[in-house]
């Protein structure tokens, strides 16, 4: 497999693995000032799982199509970042879903989806919590990019839905590991979360890690005559790129982002939303 359509992984595999509440329109002004982001944003320590508005709850056919490309700092540049542009303007599609899990710790490791999982965050008892189905969504992603016979599987931690882990068909793994976590609800049809994640890539002879931020501001269309349903969300999101401690530029960077994606998505519904059991 080659390192730098692992590096597309990368960038991809962050989309619906994915909160805590920011500070009051950080992330919405953080959208609007790419690309000129010269650090990281200020985020509470991840706990519990992504807690996404109703409206996302059910499955959906997704178009991303990365639309613009940025190396801030022209001393440093990613794997594959030139390579990349080859994928500027090509749609890709996949299926996501998300459901309704109770804010209960026990999970069946044994059951396939759905599941019940630990939610710690601005979640109670009473609160419908919409999560995403995180390895359903991320071997979709990673597979509509590789092809299915280069991804295995995708497992989550069922002691944590923060850590992840993509299996290839060559003996390859990601390791996903959500550390920071915000989100915002500026209206009732915009949803705007950010999530950092630190990503060991282990292949045959090496080992590479990395940081990546995914920020995407989503807006939900609700249909005039049911005003319950959805048409269709789109998405503005955006992926950093951000340099390990081990890395021997580090220094040059910091905190400063090293590359940038920008994507356009279109979800549209699949089924009916239903709430899971």
């Amino acid at each position: 497999m080659k390192f730098r359509r692992l590096i597309i992984i990368c960038l991809f595999f962050v989309l619906f693995l994915s909160g805590n509440s920011a500070i009051a329109g950080q992330l919405t002004q953080r959208v609007l000032e790419f690309p000129n982001w010269e650090s990281k944003p200020i985020l509470k320590e991840a706990e519990g799982d992504l807690i996404y508005p109703e409206w996302m709850a059910g499955e959906w056919q997704v178009t991303s199509t990365l639309v613009k490309m940025v190396a801030p700092n022209p001393e440093v540049v990613t794997p594959g970042f030139k390579q990349n542009r080859q994928y500027l303007d090509q749609p890709i599609t996949f299926n996501v879903r998300f459901y309704q899990a109770k804010p209960y710790s026990f999970i069946n490791v044994n059951l396939p989806f759905p599941q019940t999982l630990n939610i710690q965050n601005n979640s109670t008892q009473n609160q419908e919590n919409i999560v995403g189905d995180r390895a359903f969504n991320g071997l979709n992603i990673a597979q509509a990019i590789l092809g299915e016979k280069a991804v295995l599987s995708v497992k989550v931690d069922p002691k944590n839905p923060n850590k992840q882990i993509t299996f290839f068909n060559n003996d390859n793994q990601l390791l996903s590991t959500v550390t920071r976590r915000g989100s915002e609800t500026p209206s009732l049809n915009q949803f705007v979360s950010t999530e950092i994640f630190q990503q060991i890539f282990q292949g045959e002879t090496s080992i590479y890690l990395n940081e990546v931020e995914t920020t995407t501001a989503y807006t939900a269309k609700f249909n005039q005559q049911d005003p319950e349903k959805v048409d269709e969300v789109t998405a503005n999101q955006i992926t950093a790129i951000y340099l390990s401690p081990q890395d021997p530029d580090y220094f040059k960077a910091q905190n400063q982002p090293v590359s940038l994606y920008r994507y356009q998505l279109k979800l549209l519904p699949i089924n009916s939303k239903s709430s899971t059991e």
